[in-house]
């Protein structure tokens, strides 16, 4: 069916005369009346019949008009749409790290809409199960066009960019030995029972690259978890000590929080798209601006 068609047909219910609908539409009367012919061929009925020097809907005509406006009204929405997304407007769907979404990213959203006022930009943020693993999932499932993660191993289909850096410290619980100090070298901790993290973990690679440095390893592991909230919630209660990035919740909860003397290792967090998108104007612009920063943000 021929999309003209269906607008000569719009036009012509509305105007009820064939040289008014020819003359707005800007063609000639024949070939109106031969689109229109064409049209009732191809469904079966008439759509037209005659009063006068005017035309009036059949009852066919009437129930075929609700259809057609409701669909080019879908249709002209899907191009507007389209159009808005040329331009840089619409939605940029994000996964994030639950660490990087309370202040991190609201912060760059914030810089970016502040360099772009005139945009119309909606964010769609998830946090999905906290987890880089399950984020960097999404982006290879085109849930997500941009990611904010760890990088948890090299991913051919994906471009990684450090976008933040965040200080490692250890926690320990308020009534701990180790309480007392402000500072420590992490070998002086390993005598001590240890939350660590599981290999799955964007912090597993993180942490255990720092021990490497050390050349020795906690040997008393009380509990193993994924996310650094939950080995920061376990610490509070007593069931151990950590090494964790530093973050606001740790200034909320029943530890201590102590810097690391020796070795020194920040954590990297960085922004990702998958190599082979193409992305939308929108998240195209938005990816552009973190990129052109230069700069890695801390938090």
């Amino acid at each position: 069916m021929n999309l003209y068609h269906l607008y000569y047909f719009k036009t012509l219910a509305g105007l009820e005369h064939y040289t008014k609908a020819a003359e707005e539409l800007a063609i000639t009367q024949p070939s109106l009346s031969h689109a229109i012919a064409n049209l009732e061929d191809e469904l079966g009925v008439y759509l037209f019949e005659k009063k006068g020097r005017n035309v009036k809907l059949t009852r066919d005509g009437k129930i075929f008009l609700d259809y057609v406006d409701n669909s080019l009204e879908i249709l002209e929405a899907g191009i507007k749409r389209m159009t808005d997304s040329k331009m840089g407007y619409g939605t940029v769907d994000i996964g994030v790290l639950r660490s990087m979404g309370t202040t991190l990213l609201p912060s760059i959203i914030k810089d970016f809409l502040k360099q772009n006022p005139n945009l119309d930009i909606n964010f769609n943020i998830s946090t999905d199960t906290g987890m880089s693993q399950d984020i960097i999932r999404g982006l290879m499932t085109r849930k997500y066009e941009i990611v904010f993660c760890s990088k948890i191993l090299e991913h051919k289909d994906i471009y990684f960019i450090p976008v933040a850096r965040q200080e490692l410290v250890l926690i320990v619980p308020e009534n701990h030995p180790l309480s007392k100090f402000d500072e420590v070298d992490l070998i002086d901790t390993l005598e001590y029972p240890y939350i660590a993290f599981r290999k799955n973990s964007g912090l597993y690679g993180i942490i255990n690259n720092l021990y490497e440095k050390l050349g020795k390893k906690p040997q008393n592991i009380s509990y193993r978890v994924e996310e650094d909230q939950v080995a920061a919630g376990l610490v509070s209660a007593g069931f151990g000590i950590s090494v964790v990035p530093d973050m606001n919740l740790l200034d909320t909860l029943k530890l201590k929080k102590i810097k690391i003397k020796s070795p020194k290792w920040d954590r990297l967090l960085y922004v990702g798209i998958l190599k082979d998108s193409k992305l939308t104007m929108a998240t195209k612009k938005f990816y552009e601006f973190i990129i052109d920063q230069g700069n890695l943000y801390e938090f």
